[in-house]
């Protein structure tokens, strides 16, 4: 759940004009059928309902079960795409050695796969997801942090969102630069091309549409902390949830 329109964690603030009734039911039907379907259909099917979920005022999209387990909802009045070939990612702030990743660069350094439970704050959960990409902290290991750096500031291309984690935490092993999930390149429904995935915290820290790394010397609070989400969103020891942890 990000602060965007695809596995969110709360309404947004889209001004389209909302879908009809004709629509919804149509996209029930089509959430029926996409449990059946294979990964390419369901990568599709995931954009289609994110953006019936942005213009949504009835909450129904969030109960379709063709989502992939996943629940849409809306804060934005669209899902951004952008291709690979166009994809940049910037590493900045307090580091020596600034720096700027196109998608075969990101690839081409050494890769993590985790396979954790995804917590909505909102009670739901995916269970065994498979998420694929680079351990940020060697991300910041080749930025090398100066010595006042105390936090990571996460800004995506949406132009919306953005998350925060202190040093300490964007340093563990399970704190993601992803670009796949569930072994299957990122769809923009789900953040891609590249996503942050905090897997031991709850999903609206895991940053969609990631598009910048910038290390700072205090935690900024991101899009949900700045309406009401704590700041160390940890699953089961936040929010006033008791969720068993992921990881």
């Amino acid at each position: 759940m990000s602060a965007n329109s695809a596995d969110g964690s709360g309404r947004g603030h889209g001004e389209d004009r909302p879908v009809g009734r004709r629509i919804i039911l149509g996209a029930l039907g089509l959430g029926a059928l996409g449990v059946a379907v294979g990964a390419p259909a369901q990568r599709r099917l995931d954009d289609t309902l994110a953006g019936i979920a942005s213009k949504d005022p009835t909450g129904l999209v969030s109960l379709l079960p063709g989502g992939g387990g996943f629940r849409f909802y809306s804060v934005a009045d669209k899902v951004p795409h952008l291709s690979a070939d166009d994809y940049r990612l910037t590493v900045d702030g307090l580091v020596d050695h600034p720096a700027s990743y196109r998608m075969d660069e990101l690839t081409a350094l050494p890769s993590t796969r985790l396979v954790r439970d995804v917590q909505c704050v909102t009670g739901w959960r995916v269970p065994q997801t498979a998420f694929t990409g680079v351990q940020l902290s060697h991300l910041l290991d080749l930025a090398g942090v100066q010595s006042n750096a105390a936090a990571v500031s996460f800004t995506c291309f949406d132009g919306i969102y953005t998350e925060s984690l202190t040093l300490e935490q964007a340093r563990r092993h399970d704190m993601l630069v992803s670009y796949k999930m569930r072994d299957e390149p990122l769809s923009a429904a789900h953040g891609g091309p590249v996503r942050l995935y905090a897997a031991p915290m709850y999903f609206y820290k895991s940053a969609k549409w990631l598009s910048g790394i910038t290390v700072t010397d205090r935690v900024q609070p991101g899009y949900w902390e700045r309406r009401g989400y704590e700041v160390d969103g940890w699953v089961g020891k936040s929010n006033g949830r008791d969720d068993d942890p992921t990881s």
